[in-house]
């Protein structure tokens, strides 16, 4: 059988760690090997565990998941997935700009919730379209940059792949891009392998927040 998919979980109420307990127990090829109640303690069990993917809280006591999440991905540590509360929160951009793989709220379903766990497991991000589309909305007034292209960045990236950028972070998913430019999902889903190689982004969720901070696009 394959190695199961370590999960930490890292929420200051105990009765939510229990309960994603709960439901992850009951969903093949995911084990729960810890919990931390705070980053501070997140950190202390990743120094002792072998984990693949963090669940992780923003607002906490003593660390938050913002910096812990930031402490943990500059370390190359293991993929970070925030469970929030709140969709629209100023923290959970943070953390995503720290190097979470992306968010969740708390009333996903258990299903969803588990498979977001295999997505980020994989190296892919979660980050629903809409959920881009209003994060990005709510945000923009504060990292959108000049709107105008840095020489050096684009000199990095085809045209093509500044168009495919564009739609990323517009929250467009790899099938909606192939039909919009009239392409395969495969040849979109290589393109943005290529554009993250090229800027040296984990996911596209980064792809996302670099788009938008660098001023490569902006929402019309």
């Amino acid at each position: 059988m394959a190695t199961p998919i370590r999960v930490l979980l890292v929420d200051d109420q105990e009765l939510v760690r229990t309960g994603v307990r709960l439901v992850l127990r009951r969903e093949a090829g995911i084990e729960v090997v810890g919990e931390a109640g705070d980053g501070v303690e997140a950190l202390e069990a990743l120094e002792e565990l072998a984990v693949d993917v963090v669940v992780m809280d923003v607002r906490m006591p003593r660390m938050d998941g913002i910096e812990a999440t930031r402490r943990i991905t500059a370390n190359d540590g293991p993929r970070v997935l925030v469970l929030t509360t709140f969709d629209l929160d100023e923290y959970v951009f943070g953390a995503i700009r720290a190097g979470a793989s992306g968010f969740l709220l708390k009333d996903t379903a258990p299903r969803p919730f588990a498979d977001a766990i295999r997505t980020v497991h994989a190296g892919d991000s979660v980050l629903a379209p809409s959920t881009t589309r209003r994060l990005i909305a709510h945000f923009l007034p504060r990292v959108s940059g000049s709107g105008k292209v840095p020489a050096a960045r684009a000199a990095l990236l085809s045209k093509r792949e500044q168009e495919i950028l564009a739609e990323i972070a517009t929250g467009q998913s790899n099938a909606e891009i192939a039909a919009r430019m009239f392409l395969s999902e495969g040849t979109v889903r290589t393109h943005v392998s290529h554009i993250l190689t090229k800027l040296d982004l984990r996911d596209r969720v980064q792809a996302v927040v670099f788009a938008f901070e660098n001023g490569l696009t902006r929402l019309g």
